[in-house]
């Protein structure tokens, strides 16, 4: 059944992904309302009404299911016990089960093989001993990498020899982890989809990513010919994964592009950072889409509007120079809204088309 226009779109989670959901919200004709707990929201600029409470908040989350029609989620740090709690009362797109395989690497991989995908070698590591044990079964080099709550970076420890094993098991506070092995590789890539509460299903034009210091920096179209070249295959799995988990909504699949074939690394059930571009490069951003999928709308085109396609993460400080990227007339600025320029926190964005 369609939502109506006027509806309101409950959205878990306040920031930038947040924000440009609403705006593509209101652009629909709907109203946002967001629940989350931080006191800075940029989500909160731009939507109907905000909640600030905890997620571990049953009675707010009670409320703010009675005052919406329809929920979703910008980032998969939410907890699933508050989605189920929800979902007793109001939709709740993407469910539980997409929410609960991607916040746990451990269960994430495990579900990615079982369906015949491809990932870099990888061990379970619950101790610290079982370091030492993962670490000879692996080799070196390798990343340590919390089970839970890794993001941009976060809960990652190189291991380039076995001796560096005390200081990466200390600086992921000892946490449950997996232990993975660095694979050689051309080029990381993304495979953007929307599938809709029908099962149809669209996915954008493939961008390839670079990451500096665990975020990424940029996302650009076209790509090289040996990403092009795994394209169908990494578009196939990422469509069995959304199928299986019953997933509705935007889904994102990372993946590495090896000479030996693509290797999967990582999902987020939700918009992503280097979908920010399908905004102006695309027939419909990711966003839009993403929308449509939540109030049961058809879902528009996504081809690009643009052989070239860039876009680039202002992190920092680098949102300070905001006067030149807005008076660049071949610039798509956007900015979050966000207080202090802090490292490594995402500023805004800003998107290139053509050369």
């Amino acid at each position: 059944m369609m939502l109506p226009p006027g509806s309101t779109i409950g959205i878990l989670g306040g920031g930038q992904l947040g924000r440009m959901l609403a705006m593509a919200a209101a652009a629909l004709g709907y109203r946002c309302h967001v629940f989350a707990p931080e006191a800075e929201l940029p989500a909160a600029d731009v939507s109907a009404a905000v909640t600030r409470a905890d997620y571990a908040d049953r009675a707010a989350l009670s409320a703010f299911a009675a005052a919406v029609d329809v929920v979703t989620f910008e980032w998969e740090n939410v907890d699933p016990a508050a989605v189920r709690h929800l979902a007793q009362t109001v939709p709740v797109h993407p469910g539980a089960h997409s929410l609960e395989v991607a916040q746990d690497r451990l269960a994430e991989k495990q579900f990615v093989e079982w369906l015949g995908g491809r990932t870099a070698p990888w061990v379970q590591v619950d101790s610290r001993a079982g370091l030492d044990e993962a670490i000879a079964r692996i080799g070196t080099p390798a990343i340590l990498k919390t089970r839970r709550f890794g993001y941009d970076g976060k809960g990652q420890a190189r291991i380039m020899a076995a001796g560096d094993a005390d200081a990466a098991w200390d600086a992921i506070d000892g946490q449950p982890a997996i232990l993975e092995a660095m694979v050689k590789f051309a080029n990381e890539y993304s495979v953007i989809l929307c599938r809709s509460q029908d099962g149809a299903m669209v996915h954008w034009p493939v961008p390839v990513n670079l990451h500096k210091g665990g975020i990424l920096a940029t996302s650009s179209l076209p790509v090289p010919v040996l990403v092009r070249s795994q394209t169908e295959a990494a578009v196939a799995l990422a469509r069995t994964i959304a199928e299986k988990l019953g997933h509705i909504g935007v889904l994102t699949c990372e993946f590495f592009a090896c000479m030996d074939g693509l290797r999967f690394n990582e999902m987020a059930p939700r918009v992503h950072n280097s979908g920010h571009w399908t905004i102006e490069g695309s027939a419909t951003s990711q966003f839009e889409n993403h929308i449509r999928a939540l109030c049961g709308l058809p879902l528009r085109p996504t081809d690009l509007v643009s052989p070239q396609v860039e876009m680039t993460n202002l992190i920092g400080a680098d949102a300070d120079d905001w006067s030149r990227f807005l008076s660049d007339p071949a610039l798509h600025v956007h900015l979050y809204g966000k207080g202090e320029g802090r490292p490594g926190r995402k500023m805004g964005h800003v998107t290139r088309l053509g050369k």
